[in-house]
């Protein structure tokens, strides 16, 4: 990756749907050698997906958790029956498998207490291997997004 490259993923980061013309503009190379970096960049899977950010507010899922799940075992066939069931739920915008207190880090969405309610018997109460899960409720989204700092 050049320094071409990295003002192209730059760019990209923060304005996904723009043009090859409006990327060539930002980065000093010509439309068509835009296209083609990126084609090349999509295809090598430096550029993973391309995803629109939506308020959740505005689509009936106004209640962000942060979720810290322990399991009982961390057989491999555990974490991937867990890694599994979070990959498959709807409510689920990020999973983490991390080092630390806690095994997992589940950030999700719910319409409301009630749905999130509904969520931890399904996952969490209703599997025999979690051994517990620590909730704290997003009250204000500061920052979000997915842009990477891409050094020069």
């Amino acid at each position: 990756m050049d320094d071409f490259d990295a003002r192209l993923l730059e760019a990209l980061q923060h304005n996904a749907r723009a043009t090859a013309e409006a990327l060539s503009a930002q980065v000093g190379l010509s439309p068509d050698a835009c296209r083609k970096r990126l084609a090349r960049l999509r295809a090598s899977g430096v550029i993973e997906a391309e995803i629109a950010i939506l308020d959740p507010a505005q689509v009936g899922r106004g209640l962000t958790l942060i979720v810290e799940v322990t399991l009982q075992n961390e057989r491999k066939r555990d974490l991937d029956h867990f890694k599994s069931a979070m990959r498959a739920a709807p409510e689920v915008m990020q999973c983490y498998y991390v080092t630390g207190n806690s095994d997992f880090v589940v950030i999700l969405s719910a319409r409301d207490m009630a749905d999130y309610e509904a969520f931890t018997y399904r996952h969490f109460f209703a599997e025999d291997n979690v051994l517990r899960f620590r909730t704290s409720a997003v009250m204000d989204r500061v920052k979000t997004g997915f842009a990477l700092p891409l050094a020069r």
